[in-house]
């Protein structure tokens, strides 16, 4: 009876206090793909459009609507997983380092500021559209 009650105690322990699980950070190699064309094809348009004499605005809006056209028109069902915060730091790290230095942009502060400033320009353009479904 003292095995039953004893048993019976760590069960309840146990069912109390489950052990921690391990998970694993692992995404899709669809949305890393998917979201890697996207930024891809947002700094080359960007990029492209300050050399060809386009103001910031300017250029910035002309790639979001060529990276939107390619989003839309994208069969993946994956698009829906990609998050709006990931795919603006990657578009930033993609501008800084193609040609962030033509207009002063270096380092961490210049993917800070261009992923600010691509958010805040992004949700006054479009504020009724999610950029990533």
């Amino acid at each position: 009876m003292l095995k039953f009650f004893l048993g019976l105690l760590l069960f309840i322990f146990y069912l109390l206090n489950p052990p921690i699980g391990l998970a694993f950070d692992r995404s899709d190699p669809n949305v890393e793909f998917l979201q890697n064309r996207i930024s891809n094809n947002f700094s080359r348009n960007y990029c492209n459009s300050i050399q060809n004499g386009f103001s910031k605005d300017e250029a910035m809006k002309y790639a979001i609507v060529k990276t939107e056209n390619i989003i839309f028109f994208s069969y993946n069902p994956q698009k829906k997983w990609i998050e709006k915060d990931d795919l603006a730091n990657q578009i930033s790290m993609k501008v800084v380092n193609d040609c962030g230095r033509t207009f002063g942009l270096i380092g961490n502060d210049g993917i800070d500021y261009f992923k600010s400033y691509f958010l805040e320009f992004y949700e006054k353009t479009t504020p009724d559209k999610n950029f990533s479904k």
